[in-house]
């Protein structure tokens, strides 16, 4: 299986912008520019879109984690906040807020752990790693 995205830019670093698009097209030229990266203009980035990432691909692999243990979620949110300094993303923060009937906090905890290190875009990214978590009876 292969995902495609394409960026196309004009201009400079500074004045220009682009646009991204996905083979989904859920992102159909949606714009970005130095602006979107850097200050508060209107569009998205690319340490959004890893942040979007990053989320998504955890709680959908703590999902089947938990699917594999024999619990349901009612339901799993999470926050991640990704930290770009000195042009490198220097940490992903995942924050969960999960609701699952009947597992202890032990069972959740090593399931989350589970997650955390071995989701696809864990494993992609080269930097620090760090969950919290909290589980609703």
């Amino acid at each position: 299986m292969k995902r495609k995205a394409t960026a196309v830019w004009q201009g400079s670093g500074k004045e220009g912008s682009g646009h991204l698009s996905t083979q989904s097209t859920v992102l159909n030229q949606t714009q970005y520019s130095f602006n979107t990266r850097f200050a508060d203009g209107v569009g998205t980035n690319p340490e959004e879109l890893v942040a979007a990432a990053h989320a998504g691909c955890f709680t959908m692999k703590l999902s089947f984690n938990l699917s594999e243990a024999g619990f349901v979620p009612d339901r799993l949110e999470t926050n991640c906040a990704i930290t770009f300094e000195n042009g490198a993303i220097t940490e992903s923060h995942l924050s969960l807020n999960a609701a699952v009937p009947g597992i202890s906090a032990e069972q959740f905890a090593s399931l989350v752990k589970d997650a955390e290190e071995n989701c696809p875009i864990s494993k992609l990214l080269n930097t620090k790693i760090t969950v919290e978590h909290t589980l609703n009876a």
